[in-house]
């Protein structure tokens, strides 16, 4: 799974673009909208998730209870 340069989101393989800069630099874009956003240098728009303002889900487990019959 490769993670997107522009929005952070993880894709799968055959999904998505490359982009390869004259720098020799490699953006991995899921998107042509994160393809466009990032070319034109927008950095602060609402659909683009800050990591550090995102809420961490606690995953409990239930445990199974088996009933044994004697």
């Amino acid at each position: 799974m490769t993670k997107c340069t522009y929005c952070g989101k993880e894709y799968g393989i055959p999904r998505g673009l490359t982009l390869i800069m004259k720098d020799g630099k490699i953006h991995h874009l899921c998107s042509s909208k994160c393809r466009k956003n990032m070319l034109m240098g927008r950095r602060k728009v609402r659909w683009v998730e800050d990591p550090s303002k995102i809420k961490k889900k606690k995953v409990t487990k239930k445990k199974k209870v088996s009933k044994k019959k004697g």
